[in-house]
């Protein structure tokens, strides 16, 4: 058997290893660290929670012994797709790098620029990034790359789903070309086999096991849901979730819940909260500080539950979840493994949930091609109550009553509270429809010989005429009978000074 101390590590190194309580080497680190060691780019695959972080820092700790930092000009550089897992990298750099006088900086977002200048400034043997905020730094004029010499892509597939590649080649670019380069992932992608063969030179491929596998220690559970009513499948969802949760009480000690979309991460959070649950949201749209409390707390166990977007799936290294909930399905297939991953690290045993919908079928297909195996199928511990079914009949009667012509502010409120016994029947509609007839023909009988009359009449009887129509614009009243037809002059079709009757009769 393998232990630390037949890897050629630096002394101070396997003494700090010591005093984490590790002996043997995962297999990624088994595989890599000696290469890496020697100086030889590495490309390392495997699956989440088989130790990679360790698989790159415990030799970027032993090579950097020797040597001395220079303001702005950092002597190996670090990607992390997240600030989750970059602090994450950072906490692995200090808890192994005791005894040494390696300097390290963190640069993520959420946090001053002005405190990170000042760590670049001092010198730093290990700068730990974000691509982005590294941009950042470097365009400012803040930051040289041309003194890296071990350059490590961490988690390069989750960079490519967060469309982090044209940074990351623009990144390597800035770097020198005589660097060490240790690129690891979970998965494979074609785009980031183009990046290997671009940027790394005759690396050394260590493939712990077959890819976009699921590890043996983690029990998997779909648990499938039928909705009587689609609009009713995320609150039906949340139920279910809270019902296994009250089911497995006794093993389940805490848990993340994964979420597809952020607002669903919120919603989800407060529907636990509100049931009693301890439970906390993360996302991207949160504040850092407020993320890194959240964390911290569901670390050291005083959160029960972590309810996540896919910014929490990749390199959380928490060995102690008992549990994964997937409250959606994840869209992209290698989404699955790494959600899933959070559980059962460490040789320890862990559960993860799955809550299916037949609207989710061509992500379920796709997760079960990528795993190489059907996800068995669980119980379901929620029973829909009857009345979902008169709330869906109800639903869209609603809808339908929204869906009226427009009326007046004053009109439709006088609809929503009358009874519909005061609404006018047919009849009264009917009669209001011949007297509104009858007045618009008696209207139209203007004699042809009246025009010349009526022009010569005082301005004033016109306008005592226009004063006395009615507000709502519908015609003049019995006042302004006979008055002449504006626009017409003297000359008024003689089919208009027709009544109704006589229309009526002539097309008869």
């Amino acid at each position: 058997m393998t232990t630390f101390s037949d890897l050629n590590l630096d002394p101070k190194v396997l003494k700090a290893i010591e005093a984490t309580g590790y002996t043997t080497p995962t297999p990624i680190q088994e595989g890599a660290i000696k290469p890496a060691l020697e100086g030889r780019d590495v490309l390392g695959i495997a699956q989440t929670g088989t130790g990679k972080t360790a698989a790159f820092t415990l030799p970027m700790i032993s090579r950097l012994g020797k040597g001395r930092a220079r303001a702005r000009m950092p002597r190996s550089l670090v990607l992390a797709p997240t600030r989750e897992l970059a602090a994450q990298v950072a906490e692995n750099f200090e808890l192994y790098a005791k005894g040494s006088r390696l300097k390290k900086a963190l640069l993520i977002g959420g946090v001053s620029f002005k405190e990170q200048d000042q760590l670049i400034d001092r010198g730093v043997d290990v700068l730990i990034a974000t691509p982005g905020r590294l941009i950042d730094h470097f365009e400012r004029g803040k930051l040289l790359l041309t003194g890296v010499e071990i350059m490590v892509v961490d988690e390069a597939d989750r960079m490519l789903d967060m469309g982090f590649i044209p940074d990351i080649e623009r990144i390597f670019e800035m770097t020198p070309f005589t660097r060490q380069t240790l690129f690891f992932s979970a998965t494979m992608a074609p785009e980031i086999e183009r990046i290997t063969n671009t940027f790394l030179s005759n690396p050394v491929k260590i493939e712990v096991e077959r890819q976009n596998t699921t590890s043996q220690t983690i029990t998997q559970v779909l648990v499938e849901h039928r909705p009587k009513n689609k609009h009713y499948a995320a609150k039906d969802k949340r139920e279910i979730l809270r019902s296994i949760i009250a089911r497995d009480a006794e093993d389940c000690r805490n848990a993340i819940i994964f979420c597809n979309r952020k607002t669903e991460v919120d919603v989800v959070a407060k529907s636990m909260k509100k049931h009693g649950l301890n439970a906390e949201p993360i996302h991207g749209d949160l504040d850092q500080s407020q993320r890194t409390r959240t964390l911290d707390a569901f670390r050291d166990g005083s959160l029960r539950f972590l309810v996540a977007s896919d910014v929490a799936a990749r390199g959380l290294d928490i060995p102690n979840v008992s549990h994964v909930f997937n409250f959606d399905v994840p869209s992209h297939a290698e989404d699955y493994v790494h959600r899933i991953g959070r559980t059962g690290r460490a040789g320890r045993t862990g559960t993860a949930y799955t809550l299916y919908t037949p609207s989710d079928e061509k992500y379920l297909d796709a997760i079960e091609r990528l795993i190489g195996h059907s996800i068995p199928r669980g119980d379901n511990p929620w029973t829909a109550p009857a009345g979902d079914a008169a709330e869906e009949e109800e639903a869209p009667k609603r809808t339908r009553s929204r869906s009226r012509s427009r009326a007046k502010p004053s009109e439709e409120a006088a609809e929503e509270t009358a009874p519909d016994a005061a609404q006018p029947d047919a009849a009264q509609d009917a009669a209001a429809d011949e007297a509104r007839d009858r007045d618009l023909a008696a209207k139209a009988r203007k004699p042809a010989e009246e025009a010349p009359a009526r022009a010569e009449e005082p301005d004033t009887a016109e306008r005592s005429g226009r004063g006395t129509r009615s507000r709502g614009g519908r015609g003049r009243d019995q006042g302004e009978r006979g008055s002449r037809v504006v626009g017409l002059g003297d000359h008024v079709p003689s089919f208009i000074e027709m009544s109704f009757e006589e229309r009526m009769a002539e097309s008869a």
